[in-house]
């Protein structure tokens, strides 16, 4: 790659889940208590932010690339189309039936055998999946690619030929500098997804959709799927309904019912 300055030339790969619609009652395949992804796939919400992320980190290195990696069955393109309209390059798409049933582990493998051939600069990823929510396979990615990782992103700067970023947690946040290449995982948030505009949608028809199947990668198939997953789903079952609560009339003393509340739940 030739670099004009500390970051021209710089190239995104942005992590992209394809998702069953949430509006739409998802099923699950009740021989393996897995959501079953027959249907129209789109972009998942939280990716969204790591595609913006992208797009706009490009622009503030003065040029670049984002390319889009994603894994998903039946050669699905909808999501991925809908981050092409928002103005990223072109997209990466794993698409094979061996992969049904794969594991978060699994699913780091072949993302990882996707993007390593790249050569990118930054992987962004959400925090987790709005259909999954193990929020693991970011940082098995990271450690799959031999990258330095940073979590929890909630705001992400270029600086001094690396990134400084700030980092949520639960007292406030972390000012975290890293060099590159790394992989950042972001939180909702963290910048303002565009709308894909007309034109926006209708170049993205156009935009190369590059598509592999687990041999182009060079994967062993064993290594994902229902043969290489280390997860298995033995049982599923709704969640309970909120009850009511505790109605307290005050008669002088329902400070003391309060006090007896939060010792209850530990924060006193």
């Amino acid at each position: 790659m030739e670099w004009v300055g500390e970051y021209a030339g710089m190239k995104v790969a942005v992590c992209v889940k394809q998702i069953p619609d949430p509006a739409t009652p998802g099923r699950l395949d009740p021989t393996t208590n897995t959501l079953v992804r027959d249907g129209k796939l789109i972009l998942d919400d939280s990716d969204a932010y790591g595609v913006e992320m992208g797009l706009q980190l490009v622009d503030a290195a003065g040029g670049g690339e984002v390319v889009l990696v994603s894994m998903a069955p039946h050669r699905e393109t909808g999501g991925l189309r809908t981050a092409l309209a928002m103005g990223a390059d072109r997209a990466v798409l794993v698409s094979d039936d061996a992969l049904a049933g794969s594991d978060a582990l699994g699913t780091a493998k072949v993302l990882a055998a996707a993007i390593r051939p790249l050569g990118a600069d930054l992987v962004l990823a959400a925090t987790e999946s709005t259909d999954g929510y193990t929020g693991t396979t970011p940082v098995q990615l990271a450690e799959l690619l031999g990258l330095p990782s940073v979590t929890f992103a909630k705001r992400v700067e270029l600086e001094g030929g690396g990134l400084r970023v700030r980092r949520q947690t639960e007292a406030g946040y972390d000012e975290v500098t890293c060099p590159l290449p790394a992989l950042v995982t972001v939180t909702a948030g963290v910048v303002e997804p565009r709308y894909p505009s007309f034109k926006g949608i209708m170049g993205a028809k156009n935009k190369p959709v590059d598509v592999h199947t687990v041999a182009d990668l060079g994967l062993d198939p064993a290594a994902a799927g229902w043969s290489g997953a280390r997860q298995v789903i033995v049982d599923v079952a709704p969640s309970e309904q909120r009850r009511a609560g505790e109605v307290v009339e005050d008669q002088g003393d329902a400070h003391q019912a309060i006090i007896r509340f939060l010792e209850q739940i530990k924060v006193l």
